[in-house]
């Protein structure tokens, strides 16, 4: 009679436990597939902060190497429009023919104060005849990239009024109105993730090529 009674279904403990274990392999299921997720998830994000970092900083590098030794026509000892200090950067460079039927530009780069931390590009066309420096009240403006916590820039070269015999340091600040720094020097501290590798790029024009009469001895243009 009982062997009759089992072979007609289960008992009520035996569903238990099945039930318990179908939930049971359910919740590591679910669990894996969460898992599974999250790590695809933070694995495209990897990418693309990866993408993003290796664009901004070619970008970054081919705009600095491009460093063009545009000089103010009438300010005194006719600087040279480019300026550093530690946080952001200053400098005149070539802008595509694609873009604004190209052009030397005026370019200012730095991060932005908005919560995204945006590494922001500024670019207008500079007026050399100007009594002054531009500044960029009325910029053009691009994000190249976000999530920027700090963006420190580096400059390596000799100070205002020194010979070609005087070493070169590193300083945070660029000062001299008449020469291009030999190297600069760009690290980048985003919000999330390790630091960027650091970038040192090298401007390749000479700042005496700025200028129709460079005066070798007080290293300063004497006309343009």
């Amino acid at each position: 009679m009982t062997a009759r009674r089992r072979a007609e279904g289960f008992t009520l403990l035996e569903l238990t436990i099945a039930l318990v274990l179908l939930a049971l392999m359910g919740a590591v299921l679910y669990g894996a597939l969460g898992f599974a997720g999250t790590s695809w998830d933070k694995g495209e994000a990897k990418v693309d902060a990866t993408s993003g970092m290796r664009l901004a900083q070619e970008f970054m590098r081919a705009q600095l190497e491009q460093q063009h030794p545009l000089r103010m026509r009438k300010v005194a000892e006719f600087p040279l429009l480019f300026v550093g200090d530690r946080n952001e950067i200053r400098y005149a460079a070539a802008l595509p023919s694609r873009v604004a039927a190209g052009g030397i530009w005026y370019y200012r780069l730095a991060v932005g104060d908005d919560a995204r931390g945006p590494l922001v590009l500024e670019r207008m066309v500079p007026d050399v005849n100007a009594a002054r420096v531009p500044d960029f009240n009325e910029a053009e403006r691009t994000v190249i990239v976000t999530g920027i916590a700090e963006i420190r820039f580096s400059y390596y070269g000799r100070e205002g009024g020194s010979s070609n015999a005087d070493e070169p340091s590193w300083r945070d600040r660029w000062d001299n109105p008449q020469r291009l720094p030999l190297l600069v020097r760009i690290d980048v501290t985003p919000k999330k993730g390790p630091a960027w590798p650091t970038l040192v790029v090298a401007p390749r024009n000479a700042p005496e090529a700025g200028c129709r009469a460079f005066d070798p001895i007080r290293q300063a243009c004497a006309g343009v």
